[in-house]
């Protein structure tokens, strides 16, 4: 069953040239997606023609097939402010506003390994890939991959005959597959594991969605395995992205022959773990998997409000919060830097940015260049 909260948050997640970081922040400042719907709806803070053309009249047919999609058993719209989004993702660069999930939505909370490589990998490759992905999902990680020909799939599909689930972060819109040569394979992860991504029903593979996709398989997992990788390979994208993240990075040697193996190379002169057996990759994350289990445990014993930063589920009105009108006061009505304004209220950083963007969209805070921030002087009383 589909809400009128749901139709709110497929308007803005298909709003055109509205950065997503900047969506995401003010969703978890507002809390609801109505609030930043009609702040937006009622300021254009920059929007291009397209945005607010889009806002002031939706497609209201493109809306109803994202709204059955929905309404469909194991689909879901997972958002940055639910309980069981991914914690894993909040700390990336971009982390999403939401993701589009056909399957079990819980898998994404479990301790995962991205296992990546060439799409053209060869047949010893793609057997490595299956000997890795049987034995670390039988170990207790999920396998996460991005579904596409070669190593993605030989992964995804080794996890699924040993009788264990599997992530897979595709570049489409929920509903589609690429390459088609994977539907069997897509209704398999769909019934035993999960399908994500962050693009809305009916958007096809674009080359810039897969770097974009990149980002959530390395933010998803504890570390990546790239089993085989030419010198330009995305596998090398998912594997940089993914130390940048503060992930460990795995790769397997090959030949010096073998030009598909230069980019695994490459990676273990930069400081990946050159790797020979699962074990030694189950060895390495076992604290980063311990931390991440006892994160969750304490996430999930706290009240729903405070497990996730957020006040109650009232409507917002920052005039009546306490906390807003101090961080107000502490501004003043000159410029002030980000850093002068975290000292002076003691807030913690997540906290006074999404105050902060709150208080832009509500008209009160005007951004700066230089990360400073202007308190916005009060419209004269009609």
């Amino acid at each position: 069953m589909t809400t009128d909260d749901d139709r709110d948050w497929l308007i803005l997640l298909r709003t055109p040239d509205f950065p997503a970081s900047r969506l995401r922040e003010a969703l978890v400042a507002s809390r609801r997606a109505g609030v930043v719907l009609d702040v937006l709806r009622k300021r254009s803070l920059g929007l291009s023609d397209e945005a607010r053309a889009w806002l002031d009249n939706p497609d209201e047919a493109m809306l109803a097939r994202d709204l059955a999609w929905l309404a469909e058993p194991g689909h879901r719209l997972l958002r940055c402010t639910d309980e069981d989004f991914p914690p894993q993702l909040e700390s990336i660069a971009q982390p999403p506003a939401a993701l589009f999930v056909v399957g079990d939505a819980s898998l994404l909370l479990r301790p995962q390994i991205a296992i990546v490589g060439s799409r053209a990998a060869a047949a010893p490759a793609l057997a490595n890939a299956r000997i890795f992905a049987d034995a670390l999902a039988r170990d207790g990680l999920i396998v996460t991959s991005g579904m596409a020909d070669g190593v993605d799939g030989a992964a995804h599909e080794a996890a699924l005959d040993a009788g264990m689930p599997t992530v897979a972060v595709v570049g489409t819109g929920p509903d589609r597959v690429y390459p088609r040569k994977h539907h069997a394979l897509a209704r398999r992860i769909a019934e035993h594991g999960v399908i994500v991504t962050e693009h809305a029903p009916g958007i096809g593979a674009l080359p810039y969605h897969f770097p974009r996709r990149n980002r959530i398989i390395a933010g998803l997992s504890l570390g990546v395995l790239v089993v085989e990788a030419g010198l330009r390979s995305g596998s090398l994208i998912t594997a940089r992205q993914a130390g940048e993240q503060g992930r460990e990075v795995f790769a397997l040697p090959g030949s010096i022959h073998n030009p598909l193996s230069e980019g695994c190379h490459e990676l273990i002169g930069e400081g990946a773990r050159l790797v020979q057996r699962p074990a030694e990759i189950l060895e390495a994350l076992a604290p980063a998997a311990r931390e991440l289990g006892a994160e969750l445990a304490a996430r999930l014993a706290l009240p729903a409000t405070q497990a996730s930063g957020k006040r109650s589920s009232g409507p917002f009105d920052w005039r009546a919060d306490p906390e807003y009108r101090r961080l107000l006061d502490a501004m003043g009505y000159d410029p002030a830097p980000l850093d002068t304004l975290l000292r002076t209220t003691g807030f913690a950083p997540a906290a006074l940015s999404s105050m902060l963007i709150m208080l832009e969209l509500e008209g009160q805070v005007a951004s700066l260049p230089g990360n400073r921030y202007q308190r916005l002087p009060e419209p004269p009383a009609a």
